[in-house]
């Protein structure tokens, strides 16, 4: 059981933070409201889980101005979709192994 636990990376424990990646694992890119929209979280929260995963560099902030309003877009790192994949390769078998010991 170990073994299946060391792969699960605590940086995608939370739901929001799963999701975050999840959205970033498909689209290219996407900007803070459709986030929000999408994961349905407050400002703050989404805000929060994003400064964390920056941090971590599994993910990239670009800012930009599109007209006169500010305009703020994510994008998975290279090094973020390389650790969210190894995250859910470490879920799957966690399951796998728990369904055969049924």
């Amino acid at each position: 059981m170990k073994k299946y636990l060391e792969n699960i990376n605590k940086a995608f424990e939370s739901k929001a933070r799963l999701g975050i990646m999840s959205v970033l694992m498909v689209e290219d890119k996407v900007d803070f409201n459709t986030l929000k929209e999408t994961l349905q979280l407050t400002d703050g929260n989404l805000a929060s889980h994003l400064r964390a995963l920056e941090e971590a560099e599994y993910l990239r902030v670009e800012k930009q101005f599109v007209g006169r309003k500010p305009n703020t877009t994510y994008h998975a790192t290279e090094a973020g979709r390389e650790a969210f994949k190894s995250h859910l390769d470490a879920l799957e078998q966690l399951i796998l192994n728990n369904r055969q010991n049924n």
